[in-house]
């Protein structure tokens, strides 16, 4: 462990004081030279500790799927969250910010780095708009710098506890090349992938209506391929050797195999614990992750508390499913998802009582957020099981509305930041790029485009606006909406230049397909655009017309000219998230245990060891 300052310094002292009565020559001078010498310590130790205090700790607390309108300080007054709704007294509420993808892997690749995900490939091109396997071989390019990365070379120690989706391995089951402990943390101890229904192994797999009916189509157009190969070739009427009928059963095996894993198999594969690089539970059991992964979070304060560190915890809550502990179940007035959002909070709320204890709070700079909008498809029957995005239209997956988006943006400093404080100005979840950097004593990568702007001359009230003037809303590589802040005047134009085609009955999400698409037959295409003024209309109600805004075509004109400049800086790289990289890969899937049954469980319900 570290030795305190004091202890340093008073050793110190002792040792060059030895030195001094062991030097003859200097008995003269001796007590001017201890003099000078404590004033000397006295000053160095000062200087230290000036040093160390300009370095504050970092908690950043990311939810998963987490509405805007789920937690009591953003507008819900039926499910309790009273510490993080305590979080936003003590700090500084954002009411503008924004998630720069409406879906996991994208918007959290552009938290890690500060740039729009289409930069660095993590965005849908040709494949799918998120990792799907933990056995792909997609993932953060090596190209890209996290924060965590120029944290952890300014003296910080760096850890990650909970959801990652950003990839594991690219070429081997052990190469681990995507993994956070490559990516600038020096800990890591929860889920590579991301939470899915079918991680719930007591609730059973569960797979979406659609993909369901394709599999099902495809493994009957198989079989009744093998099967005619066969009729044919026992009568005669096919000329092929066995050798090349054996091979296309086993590829039509192999094909079943990976599309019906997602009944089963998925849970194995999939729903996966890690400390560092070492599977510790597979499947994982989602009754106790919650505690496991705040014992770690408390653990990791407390190893840590005597030097400056980076902590992501980033909450598995409250993607479905709902599975939440015996404390929770049945206690909110929303069902199993208000049970899960009361859970979360009080999660939140066991990270900030640690930093307390510790006497971390006054050194700790804290910020909560969600990695985009809740899911409004997200149903069991009739019943909807994802959250609420209050007064904002659309969510997970809609790039361009509001709901999708728009996320709580929460950051405490006691001292440093005014409590109660109320900020109105777009901005964005990449901007924690370049802040925790300004923080942590680094500077910003000089060779390539950060997009996030550092908030504490914002946050901290010595500039009246947001360094955004325009901020981009991609579905994958399709530019779905800009966000213009014309500061002179305080409006905020939005220009949807394609939206999500509604299901006709429920109004609000894209039924039929479980998430809205960014492209084909499901989008509509509007030029001129949709536009709106959500500083007047922030649920996107009433488009502007020509005939309602005499300057119609001119606000249409300027936001053009800011998107024909913007993609001029949007450059080809290799797509993460292509059909390649993000199909499931045989030879990368991670197992403890004998494939593909793979099983390991090296936790414990009672008694959890934490090195």
């Amino acid at each position: 462990m570290k030795k305190p300052l004091c202890v340093n310094i008073y050793s110190e002292f002792i040792t060059l004081l030895k030195f001094l009565n062991a030097n003859m020559g200097c008995l003269k001078y001796k007590r001017s030279c201890a003099i000078f010498l404590v004033c000397s310590l006295l000053f160095i130790a000062r200087q230290s500790n000036a040093a160390t205090l300009s370095k504050p700790n970092i908690v950043l607390i990311l939810a998963d799927d987490l509405g805007i309108g789920d937690i009591g300080c953003y507008g819900n007054d039926t499910i309790r969250t009273p510490n993080i709704d305590g979080l936003a007294r003590e700090g500084v509420k954002l009411t503008h910010h924004i998630s720069a993808a409406p879906l996991c892997t994208p918007s959290r690749a552009a938290f890690m780095t500060g740039r729009y995900p289409i930069r660095s490939g993590m965005d849908y091109s040709d494949g799918h708009r998120v990792l799907m396997w933990l056995a792909a071989s997609g993932g953060i390019p090596p190209n890209e710098t996290t924060f965590a990365e120029i944290l952890q070379k300014h003296g910080y120690t760096t850890g990650i506890i909970g959801k990652w989706h950003l990839g594991l391995t690219c070429e081997s089951r052990n190469d681990h090349c995507h993994h956070p402990l490559k990516n600038g943390f020096d800990y890591f101890y929860g889920m590579p992938f991301a939470l899915f229904e079918n991680c719930d192994v007591m609730g059973g797999p569960i797979i979406y209506i659609p993909f369901q009916s394709m599999v099902m189509w495809w493994s009957q157009l198989v079989a009744l391929a093998v099967f005619t190969l066969l009729i044919g070739k026992l009568i005669g009427l096919l000329a092929i050797s066995w050798k090349v009928y054996t091979c296309f059963t086993f590829c039509g095996l192999l094909f079943l195999i990976s599309c019906y894993s997602l009944y089963g198999f998925s849970q194995y594969w999939n729903c996966v614990i890690m400390r560092n690089h070492e599977i510790i539970e597979q499947p994982m059991r989602l009754e106790r992750s919650a505690s496991l992964m705040v014992k770690e979070a408390q653990a990791y304060i407390a190893r840590n508390q005597q030097r400056p560190f980076l902590l992501l915890f980033s909450l598995l809550h409250v993607h479905s499913p709902p599975v939440v502990t015996k404390m929770f179940n049945g206690k909110s007035k929303h069902g199993p998802y208000g049970d899960y959002v009361e859970e979360m909070d009080d999660m939140v709320g066991k990270i900030l009582n640690s930093l307390d204890e510790k006497g971390l709070k006054n050194n700790t700079l804290v910020y909560f957020a969600s990695d985009h909008g809740a899911h409004l498809e997200d149903r069991k029957g009739n019943i909807q099981v994802g959250g609420w995005n209050g007064i904002y239209k659309g969510g997970k997956a809609m790039a361009g509305w509001e709901g999708g988006i728009r996320v709580p943006g929460i950051f405490r400093w006691p001292g440093v930041l005014t409590a109660g404080t109320e900020i109105d100005e777009p901005t964005s979840l990449m901007d924690i790029f370049p802040t925790v950097i300004n923080l942590g004593g680094g500077e910003l990568p000089d060779d390539r485009i950060i997009d996030g702007k550092n908030l504490m001359p914002l946050l901290q009230g010595h500039v009246p606006h947001s360094e955004h003037e325009f901020l981009f809303h991609f579905c994958g590589i399709h530019l779905h909406a800009v966000r213009w802040h014309q500061k002179d005047s305080g409006a905020i134009w939005k220009a949807h230049y394609i939206t999500p085609i509604f299901h006709p009955e429920g109004g609000i999400g894209c039924f039929d397909v479980m998430l809205c698409q960014c492209d084909g037959p499901l989008v509509a295409h509007h030029y001129p655009p949709l536009l709106y003024d959500l500083s007047k209309d922030p649920s996107e109600a009433k488009p502007i017309s020509g005939d309602t805004e005499p300057r119609f075509l001119e606000l249409i004109t300027r936001i053009d000219e800011a998107v024909a400049d913007h993609q001029k800086t949007i450059m080809p790289v290799p797509q993460q998230l292509s059909m390649y990289n993000a199909m499931w890969k045989p030879w990368l899937q991670p197992c403890c245990g004998i494939f593909p049954f793979c099983w390991c469980d090296a936790e414990s319900d009672h008694d959890q060891t934490i090195a």
